[in-house]
């Protein structure tokens, strides 16, 4: 019985319970990197919109979507408070580690439909892994149409200047 008081004497009440509550202290909590910790998510939402803004930075790309959506977007922008889409002609398939694209656009008149296609992917594929941390394994382009010169725009300007 005195050895076991003087053990606690020593080395305090939480020794005497937990034999192991020296290699306790020593360790940190938590361990490892804090960035580590948790998991982060990415909405597919978020991806489509990275992945519409880096199209149209593209030069040639006249606008993203095909007939219908645009139409119903230039109905939708007219609205008051309605902002132009940036995720219009974008789908995204966003999975823990990788996704992928499909995007529809328009091209203007006289450029080569080839390299503006090259171009966006590589505009696209950039931005979404510089931004997201995502692989980006594929990045499906479809060109739905062509802007003529004379054609006049689906998405009218404001009334208000």
């Amino acid at each position: 019985m005195t050895d076991m008081t003087q053990q606690n004497r020593t080395q305090g009440p939480e020794s005497a319970a937990d034999p192991s509550v020296q290699t306790r202290k020593t360790t940190r909590r938590g361990g490892g990197d804090p960035a580590t910790r948790g998991r982060t998510t990415i909405a597919d939402g978020v991806v489509e919109k990275i992945a519409g803004m880096a199209a149209r930075d593209v030069l040639g790309v006249h606008a993203m979507g095909g007939g219908l959506s645009r139409t119903f977007g230039a109905v939708r922008d007219r609205v008051p408070g309605g902002s132009k889409s940036v995720t219009r002609g974008v789908k995204a398939e966003v999975g823990e580690v990788q996704t992928a694209l499909d995007l529809e656009i328009v091209v203007d008149y006289g450029v080569s439909i080839g390299d503006v296609a090259k171009a966006v992917r590589e505009n696209v594929v950039a931005a979404v892994e510089r931004m997201t941390g995502l692989e980006v394994v594929e990045v499906n382009i479809a060109v739905s149409d062509v802007k003529l010169p004379e054609e006049a725009d689906d998405e009218p300007e404001p009334r208000i200047q």
